[in-house]
């Protein structure tokens, strides 16, 4: 065990011009393809990328940060049970995880300074500080920087015929608005993830995949060769060019089996299947923090891994729903935790972890856990409007926990340290930049590669520093 203390971009097509033509409005959003990274002499780096994002801000030193030894209005109810790797303890109520937890590196410094669950996510998810112009960043917008996974959709093109880039289950949405950072932000909305919905509802079908039912497939390749003879290579223009390589893209899509066949979790033996965690409720109306808890969150997994073996590049897992913010426990936190959030996760999660590394994927696919910050290191402490009970804890996003796995990803490592009470950094303070900069350079994307916006002002895709413990360089 480890114990330490350029590509150009343009700018994006609308997603309804990529598929205008294609299945009169019918479609998904499609971008161009990945090809896969290859490997350096010395170093491998992971060719993709599955982000399980913990919406609501999990709570750190309740869950693996623990402090039994604190007071008890700090150390809360739960106690710590041994791991396979004997540096590290974690919750009682994570016992499968236990099991798996020398795969993982822990980076237990993570902090900044934005209370607000929208931009707070929306830094998390690029990396980017969610202050524009005095302020937060907590909307979708043209303006907003892109998200992991439309950088590498844009940077890495993979030759394989499935999105490279989705997202699971439905796009969140908190105060009137879409949470930041999940769609594409400047680069153009053709980098859109495909969002795949529910896998584990009743006759899941992926939006997008399937023709419409009045739609046959040579209908559709007879509109495609009429819109060509229309959209002739002269009136085309370099904008025009690349609609017409997206709308390839997608009528390639909606003719091939291969990803249709990648969102088939029902080809799951059964075995596997109850082993991330079937739905125990057909009735979804109540949400995790309803005690509702997460039917979802198992299969949404094992897409995830399905996904990953098809080809796709980068896979966003939310915890919960469209509008659940499921770690948010500012009042029956200890109940919801125990009952409605932690069972889900621990089956779901580790069973993860396990199949990537039986099936040798973890070698090439990085797996990053984290949420948008950690919840107050005092009980009843009072951070935001929201407040919290007596045994509640509010939002803290002054010290945190990022969970890493796979490609050159050090296995049982625990980067940095809390204080005594999980509310600062000890030593090894780590920012959402310096995250950011750790993602791409251990899927072999140097952190000052260049992107452009629309109005082509170059961005590097990264501003920290990669932390070379976790990546190796």
């Amino acid at each position: 065990m480890h114990m330490i203390a350029g590509a150009i971009s343009t700018a994006g097509v609308s997603r309804r011009a990529m598929l205008t033509g294609v299945t009169a409005g019918y479609g998904l959003s499609l971008e161009q393809l990945l090809a896969r990274t290859p490997a350096a002499p010395q170093k491998r780096y992971a060719r993709n990328c599955i982000l399980f994002f913990l919406e609501g801000g999990p709570s750190h030193i309740d869950l693996w940060d623990m402090k039994p030894k604190a007071p008890a209005e700090i150390r809360g109810t739960f106690q710590p049970i041994a791991t396979r790797n004997p540096e590290l303890q974690v919750c009682e109520h994570l016992p499968l995880t236990a099991r798996q937890m020398h795969l993982v590196t822990w980076i237990r410094s993570v902090h900044h300074r934005i209370n607000d669950h929208n931009a707070g996510a929306y830094y998390a998810l690029s990396g980017r500080s969610p202050v524009r112009e005095g302020r937060l960043v907590t909307a979708e917008s043209a303006e907003n920087f892109p998200p992991f996974g439309a950088v590498l959709a844009h940077l890495r093109a993979t030759r394989r015929r499935v999105p490279p880039f989705v997202h699971i289950p439905e796009v969140m949405f908190n105060n009137g608005s879409e949470i930041p950072g999940e769609r594409a932000g400047f680069l153009g909305s053709a980098w859109d993830p495909l969002v795949a919905g529910d896998p584990s509802v009743a006759g899941y079908r992926v939006p997008g995949l399937t023709l419409p039912a009045a739609m046959s497939l040579p209908r559709l390749q007879r509109r495609r060769l009429l819109l060509d003879q229309f959209n002739t290579r002269a009136s085309y223009g370099r904008a025009g060019r690349r609609i017409g390589q997206f709308r390839q893209q997608a009528s390639d899509l909606l003719q091939t089996t291969a990803a249709q066949r990648a969102f088939e979790v029902a080809r799951e033996p059964l075995a596997i299947r109850e082993r991330y965690g079937l739905p125990d409720r057909a009735d979804r109306s109540r949400g995790v923090r309803k005690f509702g808890g997460l039917p979802h969150l198992g299969q949404s997994l094992l897409l995830s891994r399905r996904l990953i073996e098809a080809g796709v590049r980068l896979v966003t897992v939310c915890t919960g729903r469209r509008y659940d913010q499921s770690w948010d426990t500012h009042r029956q936190h200890f109940p919801l935790l125990k009952r409605s959030l932690l069972p889900y996760f621990d089956r779901a999660f580790s069973a993860l972890l396990e199949d990537l590394e039986q099936r040798g994927l973890l070698e090439e696919t990085l797996l990053v856990v984290m949420g948008e910050f950690g919840r107050t290191p005092r009980l009843g402490q009072i951070t935001s409007n929201a407040g919290a009970d007596r045994a509640g804890r509010d939002h803290w996003p002054h010290c945190y926990s990022v969970l890493l796995a796979g490609g050159p990803v050090p296995r049982g490592m625990i980067y940095g340290a809390s204080d005594a009470s999980a509310a600062y950094p000890a030593h090894h303070a780590v920012t959402p930049e310096d995250v950011a900069a750790t993602i791409y350079q251990a899927l072999g994307i140097n952190p000052r590669t260049r992107i452009l916006d629309s109005l082509s002002r170059p961005h590097s895709v990264a501003l920290g520093t990669p932390i070379a413990a976790v990546t190796g360089r």
